[in-house]
């Protein structure tokens, strides 16, 4: 079945005004990665870490499986197409969290809203790599499955090593540099997450799992969070900024889409949307944590607080400019499924 519009009775931007949009968003991000890592607490995070990262890696990689075989056999369309798609809206938003359990000082037991702040935080940079893996497939079918794994392995193996180094090199300059105006220092910070982010995608690395390492080195080195970086500047700072990123990121995106077009795609958003809920989010879960001790009502918990934001939008912009045919109703979907969501989700709590 065919759910794809005809381009000629479509007005679709150019490839080149997407272009910027996705370097405005890519940037937006960037600074909502950085600032979760920076405001990560190692200490509180680790009798979590093991199950958080799982969730982040083998969890998004289940529910972008799922997803898109739910989307294979419910609406006839393209595997690999199927795919892309559940890759794009595998990944958690981890400003969405960062701001429901903490500027919402919700206290949960047992230590689940660190796995879900640590889960949100990391599991963006794997959803990226599933995405642009299936791009490559899509715009180079020749392209072999081995190679596919040594891109994908590679990506977020140079990503963690470049994130490690950055934040060295970067704790080693905070601890041999001195500005005679102290807010000057977050300044130096979103320099050195840009930089990080630029260097590693210039060598193949995952720059999104490089800024957020590199963030998390950084909030956590003790000597700049007393003397050049306090929790208060952190928190005024890079709290307000990836705020502000969040919404510069919804008015860029919200200026290329168009009601009209979002109901002709609304069906297909709500069967990947109930798809999501009810079975490969759910599935991703359960499965992730088998080898940890957790309860039934934690888990079923963990299935329902899968909150959505901006990032699966803007990843929807790479179909966009790699010139996929179908990519402008991706988008569309992709849009028109996460503002519903993730609404959905908020008003739960």
């Amino acid at each position: 079945m065919d759910f794809f519009f005809n381009g000629n009775t479509l007005f679709t931007p150019s490839v080149d005004s997407y272009t910027y949009i996705q370097y405005i968003s890519i940037f937006a991000l960037i600074i909502i990665m950085f600032s979760g890592g920076l405001d990560t607490n190692t200490k509180k995070m680790k009798p979590i870490a093991s199950r958080g990262a799982v969730l982040a890696t083998v969890g998004v990689l289940i529910t972008a499986i799922a997803t898109g075989l739910l989307i294979h056999y419910l609406l006839g369309i393209d595997i690999v197409l199927s795919l892309l798609m559940g890759s794009i809206i595998s990944s958690t938003d981890a400003a969405a969290v960062f701001s429901i359990f903490r500027s919402g000082k919700i206290k949960l037991k047992k230590n689940l809203a660190e796995t879900l702040e640590l889960e949100s935080g990391a599991n963006d940079p794997m959803a990226y790599v599933l995405t642009i893996s299936f791009i490559e497939l899509l715009t180079h079918p020749t392209t072999s499955i081995e190679g596919i794994i040594f891109l994908f392995l590679k990506s977020l193996i140079l990503g963690a090593v470049f994130g490690v180094i950055s934040g060295k090199l970067s704790i080693k300059l905070f601890e041999n540099v001195n500005l005679d105006v102290k807010g000057l220092y977050p300044v130096l910070l979103v320099a050195l997450a840009v930089l990080t982010f630029s260097i590693s995608e210039i060598v193949g690395a995952n720059g999104f799992l490089a800024v957020y390492i590199a963030g998390i080195m950084i909030g956590n080195a003790k000597m700049i969070k007393d003397a050049k970086l306090s929790n208060e500047t952190n928190t005024t700072f890079f709290e307000g900024l990836a705020w502000l990123m969040q919404v510069i990121m919804f008015l860029v995106l919200g200026l290329f889409i168009f009601p009209n077009q979002l109901l002709e795609t609304a069906g297909i958003s709500i069967v990947i949307a109930i798809a999501l809920m009810f079975i490969s989010r759910p599935i991703a879960v359960f499965t992730s944590l088998i080898p940890f001790k957790v309860s039934l009502k934690e888990k079923v918990f963990l299935s329902w607080t899968g909150i959505k934001g901006a990032v699966p939008i803007v990843f929807a912009t790479y179909p966009l400019v790699a010139g996929i045919p179908e990519a402008y109703t991706i988008f569309n979907v992709v849009f028109f499924y996460y503002n519903n969501l993730s609404n959905f989700t908020r008003w739960n709590y």
